[in-house]
């Protein structure tokens, strides 16, 4: 093997080691995490022999894990990520007693509606947990999900003293506390329940994928299948994005691992810098998107629908399908226009090769899809392929696990979880301050009115809102603002449930993205040696095809596979022309007939391939004044007459 594909066996670390005492406290917190999610979805028993109550397992994940967060994220006076100084140990002991407290006095709280009428020890222990939650969803998902959590968690005490549109039902404090900390529709609602009952399995699954070589394994047969076509390393980079972005469910990791190894390589067969990174950042922000696993905001989808999360899986398939066919198109039009070839085949790994090493990660993602989509199982599905996995790892692989590395997995799945249930239980506070207040519904009907019933308009609003939130903070915190908020007015609207909490997870994804916050963008700079603008607009203009899609599959459920299967068909195919078609306007140049020239002559053919693939993607919806057969044919006589100018242009070149 060459040097090039040895290089591609090394990702980068992109986390600091914990200290050795942590490092133990966190496999044992994953250990333990782990066997309380089996045992509670499997029906073990392992307790007293029966099963236990619900209250009392959120409780058992709050005390794994949150007195956590102030040792794995500690914070000193003068450096917000500094060493472990005594208060944070001081909150990690008070997080231990309370949420021990809570443990022990579950039963209580049910049977005796300890949510509506606490005793004091109860009530003093609310404050603190409240208290304690603010503090870690600072640390966790930094300043402006702060403020965000904090306002809404206190908005119930002057709730009456709010303007007129946002005014509720005010709520004297104990109350409010007491509802936060033991009502099932705050800190341990739909966040919360989501992350026990579903993403549990699927984080230990992901992280068991990197840590037995997944992502290497991907990264090699996609250069073995791509490397050598023109513009190759590009499109290895955007599928091995799509690949282990699923897995992760992190841009940023995306970005930092698998664009390490595909930005030089990239960059070495002649793409730009800024257009390297351009390329892993649109990548990597829509492998999130990408089916079977999505990120944790996926789960929290599929439960504040109450469905299966098998349903949103299907929903979401054609759409990231498209997505990554845009990038694909652009990239191969852009290599077309620049004369960028592939890597040569004898630097590139061999697919029998490749695949003789790694068949068992195919197979263990085939268990994992026939489980979630045939046996709609998907609470347990992803526990069984992680056994799979690790059986088939420690029988066929080279790189079988020892002690350390058993170790080093139950680190990172405990660090993982550590993370994500502060933030889950913290934005718990959000949906707690809307619903003890009653303003969950109100807002809808606020919405609706502000609108003026055109629901056009109120996407375009909810699209506003969805962006400037997902600048803010974490893309789960503001999902779950705008499924409370904005999606029931838009379904209210009557567009269908599952497009409108996907339209809404699209748009809170793309600020890592556009500028000013564009995460991915910088992050992807910093590897590549960009300026990080001049990355993020790149990024931004290879993405085009997400600012639109989804208001395509939010107006017509044949993008989501929500009608029949012969609509589906054909509007994937004329979307997909359609995009081909916008592809080849932003990066000029139409496939088989070749570059467009610049000029007045090329602008103008351009701007008639823009409007030709958007009359050819339109959505088929009565919202929207144009038959689709008008719109299709306008769209192929647009496309016609751009291809003529084009080769006219060419002839005259000639001439």
């Amino acid at each position: 093997m060459s040097q090039d594909a040895q290089d591609r066996k090394a990702a980068p670390a992109i986390t600091g080691t914990p200290p050795e005492p942590l490092r133990w406290i966190l496999a044992a917190s994953a250990l333990l995490l782990s066997a309380a999610s089996i045992n509670h979805l499997f029906n073990l028993g392992f307790f007293m022999n029966i099963r236990l109550l619900e209250i009392h397992y959120l409780y058992v994940m709050l005390l794994l894990t949150l007195p956590l967060v102030y040792l794995v994220f500690p914070c000193s006076a003068t450096n917000p990520q500094g060493p472990t100084r005594w208060w944070d140990y001081f909150l990690a002991l008070l997080a231990l007693a309370t949420c021990a407290f809570f443990v022990y006095f579950g039963r209580s709280v049910v049977n005796k509606g300890w949510d509506f009428a606490a005793p004091t020890h109860a009530v003093i222990a609310s404050f603190t947990f409240w208290f304690l939650l603010l503090v870690a969803a600072r640390r966790t998902g930094g300043w402006m999900l702060f403020v965000i959590i904090l306002l809404f968690s206190v908005y119930p005490m002057i709730a009456d003293h709010a303007p007129g549109p946002i005014q509720g039902f005010q709520r004297p404090p104990v109350e409010t506390a007491i509802f936060h900390a033991m009502s099932g529709e705050s800190v341990l609602g739909i966040p919360m329940r989501s992350f026990v009952n579903l993403v549990i399995g699927f984080m230990i699954f992901g992280v068991a994928m990197q840590h037995t070589g997944a992502g290497p394994f991907f990264i090699d047969i996609a250069f073995a299948a791509l490397g050598h076509v023109r513009g190759g390393p590009a499109k290895v980079g955007v599928l091995t994005s799509g690949l282990t972005g699923s897995m992760s469910g992190s841009v940023i990791t995306n970005v930092l691992t698998t664009g390490s190894i595909t930005i030089p390589a990239m960059k070495k067969v002649g793409f730009r810098p800024s257009y390297a990174a351009g390329i892993e950042a649109a990548a990597s922000t829509g492998a999130v998107l990408m089916p079977p696993i999505m990120g944790a905001t996926a789960f929290v989808m599929a439960t504040f629908l109450m469905t299966d999360y098998a349903n949103i899986v299907v929903a979401a398939v054609l759409p990231s399908i498209l997505y990554f066919f845009a990038l694909f198109a652009q990239i191969d039009a852009y290599s077309a226009r620049n004369g960028l070839q592939g890597v040569p085949r004898a630097d590139l790994p061999r697919i029998g090769k490749v695949l003789r090493e790694g068949w068992y990660f195919l197979a263990v993602f085939a268990l994992l899809i026939w489980m979630l989509l045939y046996l709609k199982r998907e609470a347990i599905a992803p526990f069984y392929a992680t056994a799979l996995l690790l059986v088939l790892n420690q029988l066929l692989s080279k790189s079988r696990w020892g002690w350390q590395e058993l170790m080093n997995f139950l680190v990172a799945t405990g660090r993982l979880f550590v993370e994500l249930v502060a933030i889950l239980a913290a934005v718990g506070l959000i949906v707690g301050g809307l619903a003890v207040t009653g303003m969950s519904g109100t807002i809808s009907n606020d919405l609706l009115y502000i609108a003026g019933g055109n629901t056009l308009l109120l996407l375009l609003l909810g699209a506003l809102t969805s962006f400037v939130l997902g600048m803010g903070m974490t893309v789960t915190a503001a999902y779950v603002i705008l499924a409370v908020s904005l999606a029931p007015a838009l379904i209210a609207g009557g567009l269908d449930p599952i497009g409108v909490h996907l339209f809404i997870l699209y748009w809170s994804m793309l600020s890592f993205i556009t500028p000013p916050v564009a995460l991915a963008a910088f992050a992807a700079a910093a590897i590549a040696r960009a300026r990080p603008f001049a990355a993020a607009f790149e990024a931004m203009k290879l993405g085009t095809v997400i600012y639109v899609l989804p208001f395509f599959f939010v107006l017509d459920p044949a993008f989501t596979l929500q009608s029949g299967l012969l609509d589906s068909v054909v509007t994937i195919a004329r979307a997909g022309i359609g995009v081909l078609l916008i592809c080849a306007a932003l990066q000029g140049y139409l496939l088989r007939i070749g570059r467009i020239e610049p000029g007045p002559a090329g602008v103008l053919a351009r701007i008639l391939l823009a409007m030709a693939g958007l009359a050819l993607a339109l959505p088929e919806t009565a919202m929207l004044p144009i038959p689709i057969p008008a719109a299709v044919g306008a769209g192929l006589v647009l496309a016609m007459a751009a291809a003529g100018m084009v080769r006219v242009s060419h002839r005259w070149k000639v001439a």
